[in-house]
Formats: structure tokens, sequence, C-alpha cells
């Protein structure tokens, strides 16, 4: 299996990209695995890196559901909650989309063989070689690439004031479906304008 670059000038290159990022879309990005998963209906999954216990409990809960209706998810599983979501979802038989904050490697291949064996997995990456390493600015980035992908965009928990915080306001800008739990923990969200859902919601 082989690393495809997908250019701006590709027909397979997303038109959602350039028309929400607009002039910060990638020039190209690599893929690598079952490349027909982007063309299902994807739900992108975010939290912050620090979540409530209560929150923790609805977003295993979430996790469940989205595994056993198949649903496919997209996210960079960075942080220790998107991190056991991925551990949930790993033990079903939907496809993935895993977005990396750096380039793709040959490593890659390796962590996640079982699953591109199963042409379950896709793994995208808007980096190339110059960007080895995760950093607080190529999470960024990451993160509004998974969003614009998605066709739902769900977040467990965002930090008030944080850059998550951050990140649902300029999601939220392109008229993009946001989702977030019905908690009081979440308010500040549901008020910029998220829609509330209970933990056995599915899009």
């Amino acid at each position: 299996m082989e690393i495809l670059k997908i250019s701006q000038n590709s027909l397979d290159y997303p038109p959602l990209l350039k028309r929400l990022l607009d002039k910060h879309a990638p020039d190209s990005f690599d893929a690598f695995g079952n490349f027909a998963t982007l063309q299902t209906k994807t739900l992108a999954l975010f939290c912050s890196q620090k979540c409530p216990g209560n929150l923790i409990l609805q977003t295993y809960d979430l996790a469940q559901n989205l595994r056993q209706a198949g649903i496919t998810v997209i996210g960079g599983f960075h942080s220790p909650m998107e991190r056991e979501v991925l551990n949930i979802l790993l033990r079903g038989a939907q496809p993935i989309i895993i977005c990396l904050a750096r380039n793709i490697s040959a490593k890659i291949g390796r962590d996640y063989s079982p699953l591109l064996k199963e042409n379950r997995a896709l793994i995208l990456s808007p980096f190339d070689r110059k960007n080895p390493r995760i950093t607080a600015e190529t999470s960024v980035v990451r993160n509004r690439f998974v969003a614009a992908l998605a066709t739902h965009i769900f977040v467990a928990y965002a930090e008030p004031r944080g850059k998550m915080e951050q990140f649902c306001r300029d999601v939220l800008v392109w008229g993009k479906p946001l989702y977030t739990f019905a908690d009081d923990a979440n308010e500040q969200l549901v008020a910029l304008g998220a829609k509330a859902v209970p933990a056995n919601w599915v899009p």
C-alpha cells in the first residue's frame, strides 16, 4: 500500500477544504489506506485535554453507540478522551479516519496494520516531511482540516476560554452542524450555537 498525495488540482481533492478553509486549505494532503472512506458520512469528534468526570462517562457511552451504529468517526484522537474513544472504536467494524498533526511516516502502517488489512482505516495528513513532530500549531491546523472534512462535528467538552472553545467559535462561523452534550459543563458551547444532545445520540 502506498501513500497517496492528493493535490488541489486532483479530482479527489474534497471541495469543502477549499470552500471552508479558503486560503488556508492545504495545497495537498497525504492519504494512506481506504480512500473511499472519505465519501461516506463522517462524524468528527473532539475534546479538550481535560474533561469533567460526568462528561467522560457520557463520552464512553457515545463511543459505544457510534461503534454499534457503524458511524465513521474522523479525528486526530490526540487528547486523552479522544484516545479513549479510539480504543472503543477499534473494537468495532466501522471505518475510522485518523488525521495526524505531523507527516505520515512508514511507522504509521505498522501502528495500524490490523485496521489497514481489514480495509477499515484511512490515515490523513496535511503535512509534509518538514513537519515530523506534533506541535501546538500543527494541532490547530489538523483540527480545522478534520472539521472541514466531516459531515457533523461533535465536541464532548471545550474548556472555557481555551483553544478548543476558540476552535468551536471558528467552526460555527462555517455554518456546519456542531453538537455537544446537554450538560451544565457545556453551557458556554450551547450559548455559542452548539446543539445540545444526550449521550445516546448518533448523527
